[in-house]
C-alpha cells in the first residue's frame, strides 16, 4: 500500500498512536474541556445532522455495548457524525468480573484507540474509565494522562458498592483527575471534584 494512503487509512492509524503503560495502550491526552452545564446525549440517539440544541452536548456510551460497536469498525464513518457534537466520551465497551483478561484488555484498549483516533482528528475527548475485579488495575487506568477529566458511570453497580469504590478510590491515585463526570447518583466516599449527570441529563456539584 502506498506510504501516503496509508497515513490517511485510520487502521494504520491503530499501530502509530503513543502507547503507555504495560500492555502499550493509545495514549488520550488531557483536555482543557467546559464542563459548565454540561449535559450528555446517549450515543444511540445521536444523528447525522442532528438539532442545533442537541449539538451543544456531549456524546456517552452508557448503553449497550452493540449499540457503538461500529465506532471502532468504521472509525471514519462515526467520526462524521461525531464531529458535530461539543465532545465526545471514550466507549465504554463493558468489563465483567467474568469476563477472560485477555478480553477485558482489549476492550480498554478499543476505548483508548477511539479516544487516540478521534483527539487526531480533532474532536475534544473525555476518557472514560471503568474496572471489574482488583485483576483489572494492572490495565485499566493506563492509557490516560494524568490530570484528566474523566467519566464514569455507576449504573448497574448498586449492587456491588464496595468494588466500585476500591476501583474508584485506586483511579484517583494514578490518574488524580481533575474532574470526574458521573453519570448515576454517587456513593458515599466518593471523593474529588465530581459533576453528576442525573437520569434526566441535569448537572450538580
Amino acid at each position: 500500500m502506498n506510504a501516503k494512503i496509508m497515513r490517511k487509512d485510520p487502521l494504520f492509524l491503530r499501530n502509530s498512536s503513543e502507547q503507555t503503560g504495560k500492555y502499550e495502550l493509545p495514549l488520550v491526552r488531557r483536555q482543557t474541556i467546559d464542563i459548565d452545564k454540561i449535559q450528555l446525549i446517549p450515543y444511540s440517539d445521536t444523528k447525522p445532522h442532528d438539532s442545533d440544541g442537541n449539538r451543544l452536548k456531549g456524546v456517552h456510551f452508557f448503553v449497550d455495548d452493540y449499540r457503538f460497536r461500529d465506532v471502532f469498525r468504521h472509525p471514519d464513518r462515526s467520526f462524521q457524525k461525531l464531529s458535530q457534537y461539543a465532545f465526545v466520551l471514550t466507549p465504554d465497551f463493558s468489563l465483567y468480573a467474568e469476563m477472560p483478561l485477555w478480553q477485558q484488555i482489549c476492550n480498554v484498549g478499543q476505548n483508548r484507540w477511539c479516544g487516540f483516533y478521534w483527539q487526531s482528528k480533532g474532536l475534544s475527548v473525555i476518557p472514560t474509565i471503568s474496572w471489574s475485579t482488583s485483576q483489572s488495575f494492572d490495565f485499566c487506568f493506563d492509557g490516560v494522562e494524568r490530570g484528566s477529566v474523566v467519566a464514569v458511570s455507576t449504573l448497574g453497580c448498586r449492587k456491588s458498592e464496595h468494588k466500585f469504590m476500591l476501583g474508584y478510590k485506586e483511579m484517583l491515585r494514578i490518574i488524580s483527575p481533575e474532574t470526574v463526570i458521573c453519570y448515576g447518583k454517587t456513593f458515599k466516599g466518593m471523593d474529588g471534584e465530581i459533576v453528576v449527570i442525573e437520569y434526566n441529563n441535569r448537572s450538580k456539584k
